[in-house]
């Protein structure tokens, strides 16, 4: 045993001096620096800030280059970061109306109080590979303007001004809110939890989730009510001073969807509502967020739960890309005495089984009169 541990741990110590050489790649070709992974993958940076449960750019940057840009590996590496933090208290809810907007639109309204501002987008794009960027391209400056000062309310809110859509809803008045990274996931979990739970979630994961609601699987008829990006404050109530201080600024982007109506004999059909939020410009994440909250809501509207999606057991135990990559990546480690277990009870259930088989005895019978 000592000569295989040793053995072992020589090949590990090996792989890891590999693994930083496969890192680092030709070493002819110049280091990518973190600036550049956080000014041009931005986006990278921002899912893994989302999905790591930390808004450190320069971290989440450090963790992608870490990883060979993996981002579940970069993921991984944050929240393994993030554990060692220490924590002082929380901060109060930010206040997206007030968000800095550097992009919204809605799929609702043409016209929206405040305007449509498109913002950097894919949406648009004829999505051709564009040769330049491989040359050194220097894009052009872009449009500039005076920043508005012109209110941009939510498009819910403009909705329930008229009671055309279901208020958000409301934790109980003193209910604490939970808290995933420190205490383990129970049901039936309250929206808080769900809502914790889908922002760490992987993105991926939920898009597939809120695909399968449009096409069946779910009842749930979207539409965008709003994605906004921007700038939002962060603060925090120190009791020192009595009142909320500012700790900085962070960016932001938050989906509010507007869902098929209800009603009863009681109450006037309204529309219902489904939220996503996530760290930077993390659209594709906020909007499926935004389908699947909608999703695990179908009890509390009185809905039917049939499909995947409406599962609040199958979809929160299984989006956390982290916990699933572990399960999942420790298959290929060394299982070598649970094989060994499994490979003699097949082998003694065979011999009992050839044993007890009267086609498998005159079988063995003919061989032996053969010979």
């Amino acid at each position: 045993m000592y000569v295989a541990v040793k053995g072992g741990e020589r090949a590990i110590e090996n792989a890891h001096r590999l693994l930083a050489n496969a890192r680092r790649g030709d070493q002819a070709v110049a280091e990518v620096s973190l600036d550049q992974i956080s000014e041009q993958l931005g986006l990278a940076v921002d899912r893994v800030m989302s999905e790591g449960s930390l808004y450190d750019r320069e971290l989440a940057a450090l963790a992608i280059k870490q990883a060979r840009g993996d981002l579940i590996e970069a993921i991984f590496l944050v929240r393994a970061f993030r554990a060692t933090l220490p924590r002082f208290g929380a901060s109060e809810p930010v206040n997206t109306g007030a968000m800095r907007v550097q992009r919204r639109v809605s799929a609702t309204f043409k016209d929206i109080p405040g305007g449509q501002i498109l913002g950097p987008t894919f949406d648009y794009t004829h999505r051709l590979l564009d040769p330049s960027l491989s040359e050194g391209f220097v894009p052009e400056t872009p449009a500039t303007s005076e920043a508005s000062t012109a209110a941009t309310p939510r498009v819910t809110d403009i909705l329930g001004r008229d009671g055309l859509i279901e208020p958000s809803p409301q934790a109980e008045e003193g209910a604490s809110v939970g808290d995933l990274t420190r205490e383990p996931l129970n049901f039936p979990a309250d929206r808080d939890l769900r809502l914790q739970n889908l922002a760490r979630g992987d993105e991926g994961f939920l898009l597939a989730m809120g695909y399968s609601t449009q096409r069946g699987y779910g009842r749930n008829h979207p539409f965008v009510g709003e994605i906004r990006f921007g700038e939002v404050e962060v603060e925090f109530a120190a009791e020192d001073v009595g009142f909320a201080v500012p700790l900085g600024a962070i960016e932001l982007t938050e989906c509010q969807m507007v869902n098929q109506f209800k009603g009863s004999a009681t109450e006037a059909p309204c529309f219902t509502r489904g939220y996503g939020l996530a760290f930077g410009q993390s659209e594709r994440k906020a909007m499926s967020m935004a389908l699947v909250d909608r999703a695990l809501r179908a009890r509390e509207l009185g809905e039917e739960a049939l499909a995947p999606a409406q599962d609040e057991e199958f979809v929160l135990s299984h989006s956390d890309n982290v916990q699933a990559t572990g399960f999942v990546e420790h298959l290929k480690l060394p299982h070598y005495v649970d094989f060994q277990s499994e490979l003699g009870l097949l082998r003694k259930l065979r011999k009992e089984f050839a044993e007890a088989s009267p086609e498998a005895n005159a079988t063995d019978a003919m061989k032996e009169a053969a010979e």
